[in-house]
């Protein structure tokens, strides 16, 4: 039995995912938020931070910064300097401040994860959206589509890598394409790799933007955080690479007076998970996989629906749209499952299921899923 088998309940506790249905039969497989403890290290370290009674101001601490520094070398083979680090209280408040720093039109690709797509509005950004192309092997980007879609005023490029919502991990191969494509159009490059930890098959390797090359690493805003692949996301902790000198100071410059200080508990979990969690993040990948297996199966045997293989991320992006539902998560939650509506990320007729989470739960929620198909 797993460590991961054991649900926990989080219907009476401050959890947005489970308060959503307070009261309801409803299974909530929406907001990426797994239903997993954090893991023993991490926890044991928050108590050890408690015990120590003060929590005043805080700021990162060497070994911190150390932790961060070699687990970028060791999982990805990026060496960064400490000075590139900009600490964050959390990787959408970065989307923010990117879309602030950087003057000029938006692009980025659809379907992808709201804040995306909120972002420039909150700037005063004029966005620009491509969509990504959903061939037989896959989700692919069409470069065409892509160049169509940049105006002479396109100045910042927001990447999602991992891909939320279609689960891709992009390959070398694409980010050179990628790199290629926003040098030649003078583009800075704020890649969203909050879920590089996540990579569930054997086979691929995320490999950051920045890493790729002198020149890209020059345009690139990198935003990390071990929320995601951890379960840490309440603790609030998040980082900006920016290697280069002048846009690290245009983001910090961009931050004053609206950025508050990175929660101290999230700096403490922060460095426990990267320095002291290989184990149990070996076997969380090892559990995904096997539910990102289930999910895929169960899916595209049911009728209506279809999804393609996720690589990256706990998060099944499901195309419904066969079923001629109006309101595709407004059925689901008619019978008992709440998912992400594909509206949401400039997709209807989609869904996003979180598979987060315990097999029992799971099994539960797969067999809804059927229902609620066969009910269409």
């Amino acid at each position: 039995m797993s460590r991961f088998d054991t649900p926990i309940d989080r219907r009476t506790s401050d959890s947005i995912k489970w308060g959503k249905y307070a009261g309801r039969d409803v299974l909530p497989l929406w907001v990426a938020d797994m239903d997993f403890a954090a893991p023993p290290a991490v926890i044991e370290t928050l108590h050890r931070r408690i015990e120590h009674g003060v929590f005043g101001y805080g700021g990162p601490w060497p070994s911190l910064t150390e932790s961060v520094l070699t687990h970028l070398e060791s999982e990805y083979e990026w060496r960064i300097e400490p000075e590139w680090i900009v600490w964050l209280p959390g990787l959408v408040t970065g989307l923010n401040v990117a879309c602030r720093a950087v003057d000029g039109e938006v692009l980025t690709a659809t379907p992808i994860y709201p804040p995306f797509l909120s972002a420039p509005h909150f700037s005063g950004r004029q966005l620009n959206r491509v969509e990504l192309a959903c061939a037989d092997q896959g989700w692919v980007w069409d470069q065409s589509a892509l160049q169509q879609a940049t105006t002479p005023a396109t100045k910042l490029f927001l990447l999602c890598h991992p891909h939320n919502p279609v689960g891709r991990c992009w390959s070398r191969a694409e980010l050179l394409e990628l790199a290629a494509f926003a040098e030649a159009n003078d583009l800075i490059v704020c890649s969203d790799e909050i879920h590089c930890g996540l990579i569930l098959d054997a086979d691929k390797r995320h490999i950051p933007f920045a890493s790729l090359s002198p020149a890209a690493a020059k345009r690139s805003i990198t935003l990390m955080a071990p929320s995601k692949t951890f379960n840490i996301p309440g603790l609030g902790c998040a980082f900006a690479v920016i290697p280069d000198a002048r846009l690290r100071h245009r983001f910090e410059h961009a931050m004053h007076g609206i950025v508050p200080h990175v929660n101290v508990l999230g700096l403490a979990a922060c460095e426990a998970a990267y320095r002291d969690c290989g184990d149990w993040h070996r076997e969380l990948i090892a559990y995904l996989a096997g539910n990102r297996d289930r999910v895929q199966a169960t899916v595209n045997a049911a009728n209506g629906a279809r999804m393609q293989r996720v690589e990256a991320t706990y998060l099944a992006w499901i195309d419904v749209r066969e079923l001629g539902l109006a309101n595709p998560a407004a059925h689901f939650e008619a019978h008992g499952l709440g998912l992400s509506d594909g509206a949401d990320f400039g997709a209807p007729g989609w869904l996003r299921l979180n598979f987060g989470c315990p097999r029992s739960t799971l099994d539960e929620a797969l067999q809804r899923f059927t229902n609620a198909c066969r009910a269409a």
